[in-house]
């Protein structure tokens, strides 16, 4: 058997420090910076890592706090043994993805992170895209908590952000989810749709109408989230965030946007400095997008 790759290992380790009770519901686990300091890894490896953890459903992220140990954890890390099921293997497929992209996504890899053969793989799952398939059933399998707000924007507007969410901890899902015109057939993701159009119901607006603003944000969210992909395959590829590769190519730039063939661009950029930031432009965009629902919304009543 294959050596326990060093992801698995430092999920271990964090995962018997959840089961012995050292980390208790709502502590701070280590973030990937200080995993790559304590186990000398690299960050993808601790992305893994805490990958491994989120999907087992031992920790969650929280905004403004980092990832936490979630409730009943220690439940869930203390189940006796550690079989190869299916939801190990979709589990391991989507921290690699994760780390790496659908391009570093291969059965023979996901058995290597396992310790595994990929003969054992495929007792489980028959093929990479059925796996893929799997792992975006596993993503739109946690929807959003709570109550259903009241109106239809704030509905449109918390499924919206929800799906913006998982595109953000899940680059490679929205590629994953292939073109609008050749849905993925996911009952979570089908369950997505019913709650997007169950906030258009009653408003007077036709069933062609209440599909094409639920594909509209779809199709606006999931475009918006390719760019988060590309950013990401982009690091790995260079090594530089976006930051640092727009300061490297500063001076091209410049060279660029004040010569006389971009007169509009060039007084943008002189009035201020302009930073691009992916959820910006995404609430932006929502807001302008579900403007237009609401003036056909006005209309339609």
């Amino acid at each position: 058997m294959a050596t326990e790759p060093p992801y698995l290992r430092i999920a271990a380790g964090l995962r018997r420090r959840i089961v012995s009770g050292e980390l208790t519901p709502g502590d701070r686990v280590p973030s990937t910076r200080r995993i790559t300091q304590e186990w000398g890894v690299a960050m993808a490896t601790a992305t893994k890592a805490l990958g491994v953890l989120t999907q087992e459903g031992l920790v969650r992220a929280v905004p403004g706090v980092g990832t936490v140990v979630a409730e009943h954890a220690r439940d869930r890390g203390a189940a006796p043994g550690r079989p190869l099921t299916r939801e190990r293997v979709i589990a391991a497929a989507i921290a690699l993805a994760d780390a790496e992209g659908l391009g570093g996504l291969s059965m023979r890899r996901v058995a290597t992170d396992l310790g595994t053969s990929t003969m054992a793989l495929y007792r489980h799952v028959p093929n990479k895209a059925e796996l893929i398939r799997l792992m975006a059933e596993a993503v739109f399998g946690s929807p959003p908590s709570g109550p259903r707000p009241h109106g239809w924007r704030a509905g449109l507007e918390r499924e919206a952000r929800w799906l913006w969410s998982q595109y953000e901890q899940h680059p490679w899902l929205a590629r994953a989810m292939a073109a609008l015109t050749r849905p993925m057939a996911s009952p979570n993701a089908m369950r997505y749709t019913e709650r997007t159009l169950s906030a258009l119901t009653g408003l007077g607006l036709s069933p062609d109408q209440m599909l094409h603003i639920h594909l509209t944000v779809l199709g606006f969210a999931q475009g918006i989230a390719m760019a988060v992909e590309l950013e990401s395959l982009a690091r790995q590829d260079t090594g530089m965030t976006a930051d640092e590769w727009m300061t490297s190519n500063e001076p091209r730039m410049e060279a660029v946007q004040t010569t006389a063939a971009f007169p509009v661009l060039s007084t943008l950029f002189d009035e201020g400095s302009f930073e691009l930031e992916l959820d910006t432009l995404f609430e932006f965009g929502l807001r302008r997008v579900l403007d237009g629902v609401e003036a056909m919304v006005g209309g339609a009543s």
